[in-house]
């Protein structure tokens, strides 16, 4: 640990320097009621939930439907966790002398190996920013959140909070979060970041949060914005204590108000231990398991972060049966899509900074279907009903209203579900046969091309209608 009592030494040193301002409250406002600025459009927000839960949601987020999450750090040198575990959390879970990770690291490098020393291995040297970039627009995705800070404390920027842990001090010697920045707004995609509040091993953390958070996280999170201008900012680690700890308000109520793009910027919900599908931008769902039950759709915009396997982080303990199949992810997708919401999908790079092969195929076969079915997915909202039994899903965008099939049904397709309003037309994407649609008493009746679907047309097929409600 002495080597993180150095880097916090260094950190504290020029944290009053470098920490911004705090916002402005609004004088004479009761909280929570946002006031216009003369002269233009923008509302101003003042630093209470009341206010920043009353900030309308980007509408390229609503639109967006898909994106990328990346976990790449230290944590990517080792590479490895037990099967269905985080292998992003590998510093933290070798603190268990009697568990499995610890067990790796001692039989792998050694028992008198810290965690530190992976740093320099992280080196990127495969890291070519505009190929990830071509790739994440190839799998139809439409933005793309990196983690500039995990929960280790690592930083994939020249951090000044950070010195000497960060990916421009050691390592790759090399600013990760600016030059992917730059390649994926070159590739026309949104570019966000995610940013861990707490950090496990920092002294300064535990001594005193109050401190941390006024001249460590505050200024790293200002420095974020000020520098890169994210889209998105996909706060984590805030489980530890509530909203007003880390002052979570105060930063918001300055983002909205004062950041370079603060009509665009969008965050989730992950500023205090009370604040998950309560508080904040968008709410989250982890593999299904956070806000579970309850339908975010109906109180709020809400997105599901997952993996391709298991681990968010790289972890070569996972072989190709321990990921989804390209079909699987495009049913993900399709469900959550009709459900209001947006799929975050993870990759974890390798620390030479090469995305994986099985990881490549898989965004490619998304991106495959969404060329011929995307019409259906972007720019659509939650239709009055998302699904009709087991293997149809809805969208609706203006008067369209489209029927996913996750199972080609046969010769005839029949939805109850869709009333018909006069004449009702159908269609099927990516394909110019004629379908020929009536109603009867029990549904919409529509013949699908004789000899069924074209080969490698599915997973899913979209039939889209006019003329019903």
């Amino acid at each position: 640990m002495g080597f993180a009592r150095g880097l916090l030494s260094m950190a504290l040193a020029c944290g009053a320097l470098l920490a911004a301002p705090r916002a402005t409250m609004c004088a004479g406002l009761p909280a929570g009621e946002p006031a216009r600025q003369s002269g233009g459009s923008h509302v101003t927000y003042t630093a209470d939930w009341a206010s920043i839960d009353s900030r309308p949601i980007p509408k390229w987020f609503e639109d967006a439907k898909f994106g990328i999450f990346i976990h790449w750090g230290v944590y990517s040198v080792p590479g490895w966790g037990p099967k269905g575990s985080y292998a992003e959390w590998y510093w933290h879970n070798m603190q268990d002398h009697n568990g499995p990770t610890w067990r790796h690291h001692a039989q792998t490098f050694g028992a008198d190996f810290p965690y530190q020393s992976f740093a320099p291995m992280f080196k990127a040297e495969d890291f070519d920013p505009a190929d990830w970039a071509g790739l994440f627009k190839r799998s139809g995705a439409k933005y793309v959140v990196l983690t500039s800070k995990h929960h280790e404390g690592f930083c994939l920027w020249p951090s000044a909070q950070s010195k000497d842990w960060n990916s421009v001090d050691v390592g790759p010697h090399r600013d990760l979060l600016g030059d992917l920045t730059k390649a994926v707004r070159g590739a026309g995609l949104k570019m966000g970041l995610y940013y861990s509040l707490y950090e496990w091993f920092n002294p300064l953390y535990h001594s005193n949060l109050q401190q941390y958070v006024a001249d460590h996280m505050l200024p790293q999170l200002k420095d974020l914005v000020t520098r890169y201008q994210p889209s998105l900012i996909f706060t984590d680690g805030e489980w530890d204590h509530p909203s007003a700890d880390w002052r979570s308000t105060e930063f918001l109520s300055w983002l909205y108000n004062n950041a370079p793009n603060k009509e665009e910027v969008v965050v989730d919900d992950r500023w205090g231990k009370e604040t998950r599908s309560v508080h904040g931008g968008y709410y989250t769902t982890e593999y299904g398991d956070v806000g579970a039950g309850k339908k975010l759709a109906e109180k709020r915009k809400w997105e599901e972060c997952r993996g391709i396997g298991a681990s968010f982080g790289y972890n070569r303990n996972e072989d190709e049966n321990d990921y989804k199949s390209g079909p699987a992810l495009i049913e993900v997708l399709v469900n959550i899509v009709s459900r209001g919401g947006n799929l975050l999908l993870d990759i974890g790079p390798t620390a030479e900074g090469r995305v994986p092969q099985v990881m490549q195929d898989r965004l490619l076969e998304i991106g495959a279907w969404l060329k011929v079915n995307g019409e259906a997915i972007y720019g659509t909202h939650e239709w009055r009903e998302p699904a009709e039994g087991k293997w149809i899903r809805y969208t609706a965008k203006g008067s369209a209203v489209y029927a996913i099939l996750l199972d080609w049904p046969g010769g005839e397709l029949t939805l109850a579900t869709p009333k018909a309003e006069g004449s009702v037309t159908a269609s099927l994407l990516g394909s110019r046969a004629r379908l020929i649609c009536h109603a009867e008493s029990d549904g919409l009746h529509i013949q699908l091309p004789a000899g069924g679907p074209k080969p490698g047309s599915g997973p899913a097929w979209v039939v889209k209608l006019a003329g019903t409600r």
